[in-house]
């Protein structure tokens, strides 16, 4: 744990003969139970932060380590490297940060051998995960797979190594169950953890007059994602986007939440100078969203939170040129948008690589919000991706999973 950090909910234990931690519902003797807990990037964090949250409400003396964020950190997780040096976009992106991946690896396999945890829960990121549920499983020590790797669009050999491997998997996409059934696996759909997160605090008006928007102008909100290399792809076409909407639309205004992973002066540099006035709001990410007409978002788990917030949205997506290529031979399914992918057809447009430039965007932005019978006939479609994602509580069912393994 780090100095001087005391985490949230943690039973503290009074300490017995020869420093021995005595907890009411243990015997003497009997050491608090060690979890290992990775996840790789920003939503992985959230995820893990509420998993950890239910579990210690079960259990209050269990202690974690591992890789996460400030949300699992604030949960009392003993953070050995933090999300942000692993995350990373694209195949060919990976490269820059591959010294360092693989020296956590080892820091991590390591761990098994020093800690012995009494279970390892691994959170998506699948290219650094899996390695390590093998080297988990070769010790004997349990592993519960939380936000299963997407085997249904590319790499599918990985169910037999997920198999060997994984002693549960917790999935959160109705259709993965039978994915993983017709691969004689069984997978516990416990539903999606946003289901429980995706809350507003106030009406789109309330929000629009807090974040000093004008409450009765067409609003359009951009989410350019979370890391650097995403945001540097996407924010010149994007303001390229605001740009042409601004001359056909004079009176649209743009916002924009920031992501807690980026700095807002480093957004603000990027903008400043496109000669387009865009908003940014720190914190309140569901209202930001929610306030806006239209919700210009790149492709991943933002697009799952603006469906849920019912926005009607465009999906944007752009790496390098290599990994495009790549990407296009082995990944096997006709959308990329999680909400298109869910949905079984297109429901939402996309904008991919060259596609994603500020023309397209621009022009598809205006041809949804000058048609209110398409825009009615997209949010409809995604009142149909909530009611498909099923009750909320992910967070507590995958808890208990974990806690049956203990």
């Amino acid at each position: 744990m780090r100095a001087g950090h005391k985490p949230k909910n943690v039973y503290r234990p009074r300490v017995g003969f020869a420093g021995q931690s005595i907890h009411p519902m243990n015997p003497l003797n009997t050491k608090n139970k060690t979890i290992m807990i990775i996840a790789g990037e920003a939503s992985g964090d959230m995820y893990g932060a509420d998993l950890v949250r239910e579990m210690l409400r079960v259990k209050p003396d269990l202690c974690f380590y591992g890789i996460g964020g400030k949300r699992m950190r604030e949960e009392g997780v003993e953070l050995l490297v933090d999300v942000s040096e692993m995350a990373v976009v694209g195949i060919t992106e990976v490269v820059s940060k591959l010294r360092h991946i693989l020296k956590t690896m080892a820091m991590m396999k390591k761990s098994l051998e020093d800690r012995r945890p009494d279970l390892v829960i691994l959170i998506d990121y699948p290219d650094f995960n899996l390695p390590l549920a093998g080297a988990a499983s070769k010790k004997g020590i349990k592993v519960l797979y939380y936000i299963s790797p997407s085997v249904w669009a590319w790499r599918k050999g990985r169910i037999e190594q997920i198999k060997k491997t994984v002693n549960k998997m917790a999935v959160i996409l109705p259709f993965e169950v039978d994915v993983y059934r017709r691969a004689g696996f069984t997978a516990n759909y416990v539903g999606h953890p946003l289901l429980d997160m995706v809350k507003t605090q106030c009406s789109q008006q309330e929000s629009r007059k807090r974040f000093g928007l004008a409450e009765d102008r067409i609003t359009v909100a951009m989410l350019p994602g979370s890391r650097m290399s995403e945001i540097r792809k996407l924010i010149p076409e994007l303001l390229r986007a605001a740009s042409l909407l601004k001359k056909e639309m004079p009176e649209i205004q743009f916002v924009l939440p920031l992501a807690e992973t980026i700095e807002e002066k480093t957004l603000s540099d990027m903008i400043s100078g496109s000669g387009v006035e865009i908003k940014i709001i720190s914190g309140r990410t569901y209202d930001v969203i929610s306030c806006a007409d239209l919700a210009l978002v790149k492709s991943g788990t933002a697009t799952l939170e603006t469906a849920l917030l019912n926005v009607p949205m465009i999906i944007i997506y752009k790496v390098s040129f290599l990994s495009y290529w790549i990407g296009r031979f082995v990944i096997h399914v006709k959308n990329i948008g999680l909400v298109n992918i869910i949905a079984g057809k297109t429901i939402v447009p996309e904008l991919i690589q060259s596609d994603a430039d500020g023309h397209r965007i621009a022009a598809e932005a205006l041809s949804i919000l000058k048609n209110q019978e398409r825009k009615k006939e997209m949010m409809g479609e995604l009142q149909r991706i909530r009611a498909m994602l099923g009750e909320p509580g992910a967070a507590r069912r995958t808890a208990q999973l974990a806690m049956d393994m203990l």
